[in-house]
């Protein structure tokens, strides 16, 4: 599966979530480090709900930019 992920500046770290996996969450102190953790985390998030016997939520959201003039 493939995820849309979101990776924003927080403060003197980077912090990562899914908007598909509600609480999946990461931080890094780069933003590969947060890529890398959120990875981990997808994963993580993923194979508990499994466990859970919960059903998986498939990738939905699409990521996209747009121009804007100022």
């Amino acid at each position: 599966m493939r995820y849309a992920i979101v990776i924003e500046r927080a403060g003197q770290n980077f912090s990562a979530y899914v908007p598909d996996l509600p609480g999946c969450v990461a931080t890094g102190s780069t933003e590969l480090e947060a890529e890398e953790e959120i990875r981990s985390a997808i994963a993580f998030h993923i194979e508990g709900l499994r466990e859970d016997g919960l059903p998986v939520p498939q990738p939905e959201s699409r990521v996209d930019y747009v121009e804007v003039s100022a």
